[in-house]
């Protein structure tokens, strides 16, 4: 399986942000990851490979080498979850007719493309189980509910810029036969438990329309969340393959990236920097060695970046572009909504240009907000130099978007030549070495 089919694979089994980490928990248990626990001591090893999770939803995993030759560290973080319909604690809409499920849009949602499709409903469920609480994921691995349409013949302004209700366009339907208990019924049945044993869900919709390698030179993929688990799934293929003798490489994924990283499982908690901080205490190291080798340290933060859209160029700045197929984005912004400057993108380009992979500047119109990643929030706990990078993308927060096949292969190997490789610096002058 080459990488872009790996991707696909990786897609369609990552029905929620839980499933995602599940299946990179799963392939670092493949490569001989051992697993750690917050709430226990840390006894560490050279030359060995760990990795925790946070809250089912997040993860950071992390290759020692001979600590002792450590001058840095070498960051990738990105994000698991991606706009979404969630459902409510009490589900049942009363309905004399249909079993309508109560939601709450969750992020920056693109309304129009959760009509008319095949829905699913995957996440975790918390339950009571021998005396105690216990979490469990669950996808129902099937089609589960559709939000229809009202037809254009009742609606007639449909097709002339139609503002969605949030609160009543956006039901999903599931069935013909309303209950009392409709819901919590239907998932006690699915988990195999007594009713009275379902304590809470964090259970969301998602589009069932399974991700694909398309085109005529099979130059596209598209799917559901490819903002951002594109990211994910290339950084982590990086990480498993690349080795640094002279610095600890890092893989962060993060939840919460869409409603501002404000958790503690999100990029602005200190999630990342304790882990760091555990490692090199686990070998002695006091705060002040801790920060000198921070101060070397450099973190990609990788986020899907947005295509120029055919049909609409003149939503995009004349000369900031980024394309399909063209390469590793590096996404820039004077509002530091993207954290790139001079130093880090010139670093970022010289990383490219010794992978052989070509690169694309992006920056947004003066009239247009444009989006923002977690890296700006993650500076809060780790002030170290940051990039911002992505793969071009169309219909970004749409529940089936787009992108280009060929940069996947381009992304995994600019984020190998970083893990493969040193930074260090010496006043204004910085060095990349193996």
């Amino acid at each position: 399986m080459n990488y872009r089919e790996g991707f696909v694979d990786f897609l369609n089994k990552s029905s929620s942000t839980y499933h995602a980490v599940s299946e990179v928990e799963r392939q670092l248990i493949e490569a001989g990851f051992i697993k750690l626990k917050e709430n226990t001591t840390w006894m560490l090893e050279n030359n060995r490979y760990y990795y925790v999770v946070r809250n089912q939803s997040s993860l950071i995993a992390f290759k020692i080498p001979e600590i002792a030759n450590v001058k840095s560290v070498n960051i990738i973080a990105s994000h698991t979850d991606s706009p979404s319909l969630k459902i409510k604690p009490v589900a049942d809409i009363k309905d004399s007719q249909y079993n309508r499920i109560n939601v709450e849009i969750y992020g920056g949602a693109l309304l129009s493309t959760w009509l008319d499709k095949p829905l699913g409903i995957a996440g975790r469920v918390t339950l009571k189980e021998h005396g105690a609480i216990v979490s469990r994921l669950v996808d129902f691995e099937k089609d589960m509910a559709i939000i229809p349409n009202v037809a254009i013949h009742q609606n007639r302004e449909a097709n002339n810029g139609y503002k969605w209700d949030k609160q009543i366009d956006l039901l999903p339907i599931m069935g013909l036969k309303p209950g009392e208990d409709y819901f919590n019924d239907l998932l006690s049945k699915k988990l195999q438990i007594d009713k009275k044993d379902l304590l809470a869900h964090d259970l969301y919709f998602y589009n069932r329309q399974k991700a694909r390698i398309w085109g005529e030179n099979q130059e596209f993929i598209s799917g559901g969340k490819l903002d951002n688990l594109e990211s994910v799934y290339t950084s982590l293929q990086a990480f498993l393959s690349g080795y640094s003798t002279n610095s600890l490489n890092v893989l962060a994924v993060f939840d919460h990236e869409e409603i501002g990283s404000m958790t503690k499982q999100g990029m602005a908690s200190s999630f990342l920097i304790d882990v760091i901080e555990r490692v090199f205490s686990s070998f002695y190291y006091v705060n002040s060695d801790i920060k000198a080798i921070l101060a070397n340290s450099f973190l990609i933060s990788a986020d899907n970046a947005h295509a120029v859209h055919p049909n609409h160029p003149e939503m995009y700045d004349s000369t900031n572009q980024s394309y399909l197929n063209k390469g590793v984005v590096i996404k820039t912004s004077a509002a530091q909504r993207y954290v790139s400057d001079a130093i880090t993108i010139a670093i970022a380009k010289e990383l490219c240009q010794k992978a052989e992979v070509p690169y694309q500047l992006f920056a947004n119109r003066n009239d247009s907000r444009g989006g923002a990643t977690q890296a700006a929030v993650g500076t809060i706990h780790l002030p170290i130099n940051m990039v911002d990078v992505g793969l071009a993308q169309l219909a970004m927060h749409s529940t089936y978007e787009t992108a280009g096949s060929y940069d996947i292969d381009y992304m995994i190997d600019f984020m190998l030549e970083f893990y493969n490789s040193t930074i260090t610096v010496d006043d204004n002058r910085y060095f990349i070495s193996k």
